[in-house]
């Protein structure tokens, strides 16, 4: 077949789509010894899960399927949960919104395909504009999203070493600002700073006056900041630290239903200017006609009854906040005499496991756990827009312990057996 360029850049093999193909062929197998802490399916929390049912008995009850089904939205989304969204906002925040600073799409992913390129790429003016993850490791979702190549540029974060009160080996990773504004002073391709927080894959949430710093710089540059908030406040509120979220005209946020355990209802949020939210909706009617409607009308309720936010709080929070505490638990005691270190956990539900002084490669510590039936996701694909050949991109490993004690233990024992 002769694709065109689209088409050759698009299926050609990529990262996130073998993982993927991985991680739904081990799902697939039914094989009761896998071992999966790959992937971001968050876990299913019982009480959550009854609530959600609850709503769409409701949705039954009072004959809204059939115009859920059977109705188009407009391509901004469904205005009820939009209007919705938007005073809970204000209610919490005080920004000043209104449903005409909120688009939907089908799932962030989307969503993010369509910011990137619409603010980089191929310029009318024959320039080429470029996205700054101003803190790597990032999402590895974003590494295929772009339609030009080389679209992302990433600076190497700094590495503090902390020393806790157990001895608990841990790490955390810093913005590197001077770093970043040596690349905005030098660099004129740049087009928007991105950064997720909490992130995935570290479970890091960066600090409000890291925020506050990177938003200067955005405003100073004339460029937007979109901060990717899909773990994050208020909903679902895996948030394991002090943080404040914020928003103003300049700032892109991005959110999510998926991590309130909804990831196959698709539906990313975006928060921005009313210029960012008519473009999306442009697109939208061009790709898709309209967004899908059924987690929207699923969770509206909920949020005009001020029952989502309790929720994400006396629920989903201490859910996934005990789940990691079991998984710092475990690291400390399974990895206590080898050089591993694990970044803090801040937020989100993975862990991110540094292997300091590996003799293999996160790569190759991958293929040969699959062999074993047990799914990580190695580290070099997070690092996007690094040099191949910084030794820290192969040495790090992502696992998801939105699973049972007794499957993250196992999975963590094979780890150390190969790494020993």
């Amino acid at each position: 077949m002769n694709y065109s360029h689209f088409g050759r850049k698009f299926t050609q093999p990529n990262g996130i789509t073998q993982l993927m193909e991985d991680l739904g062929k081990a799902k697939s197998s039914n094989n009761p010894d896998i071992v999966m802490l790959g992937g971001g399916n968050p876990a299913s929390v019982p009480h959550v899960n009854t609530v959600f049912i609850n709503e769409l008995n409701c949705l039954v009850k009072n004959n809204k399927i059939t115009q859920i089904m059977g109705l188009y939205d407009g391509p901004t989304g469904n205005d009820e949960f939009r209007t919705a969204l938007a005073n809970q906002l204000n209610r919490e925040f005080a920004w000043g919104v209104t449903e005409q600073n909120i688009a939907l799409g089908n799932g962030s992913q989307a969503n993010f395909f369509v910011l990137f390129n619409m603010l980089a790429g191929k310029m009318n003016d024959g320039s080429t504009k470029r996205i700054l993850f101003p803190l790597a490791p990032e999402y590895v979702g974003y590494a295929d999203q772009g339609l030009t190549n080389d679209m992302f540029v990433a600076i190497k974060p700094d590495i503090e070493i902390i020393n806790t009160d157990n001895g608990s080996k841990q790490f955390k990773y810093l913005i590197d600002f001077k770093a970043v504004e040596k690349v905005l002073t030098a660099d004129s391709s740049i087009s928007a700073l991105c950064v997720s927080r909490p992130t995935n894959p570290t479970g890091n949430v960066i600090t409000d006056e890291e925020v506050n710093q990177l938003n200067l710089l955005a405003e100073q540059y004339n460029i937007p900041l979109i901060i990717d908030n899909a773990y994050g406040d208020p909903f679902p509120g895996c948030i394991y630290t002090d943080a404040n979220l914020t928003w103003n005209s300049n700032i892109i946020l991005c959110m999510s239903l998926s991590k309130l355990g909804l990831p196959g209802l698709r539906t990313g949020i975006v928060v921005a200017n009313n210029t960012v939210i008519k473009a999306i909706g442009r697109v939208n009617g061009a790709m898709v006609l309209a967004p899908n409607s059924f987690g929207p009308s699923l969770i509206t309720r909920l949020i005009n009854n001020d029952e989502l936010l309790p929720l994400c709080k006396n629920s989903i929070l201490p859910f996934y906040k005990n789940k990691a505490q079991v998984a710092i638990n475990l690291f400390d005691k399974i990895f206590a005499d080898l050089p591993v270190y694990l970044h803090k956990v801040e937020g989100a539900f993975f862990i991110w496991l540094w292997f300091k002084e590996s003799k293999i490669t996160s790569e190759q510590l991958y293929q040969k756990l699959k062999k074993q039936d047990v799914y990580i996701i190695p580290g070099h694909n997070f690092f996007i827009g690094i040099e191949d050949s910084w030794e820290h991109k192969h040495q790090c490993v992502r696992i998801n312990y939105a699973t049972d004690e007794a499957t993250l233990k196992k999975g963590l024992e094979a780890i150390r057996a190969l790494m020993t």
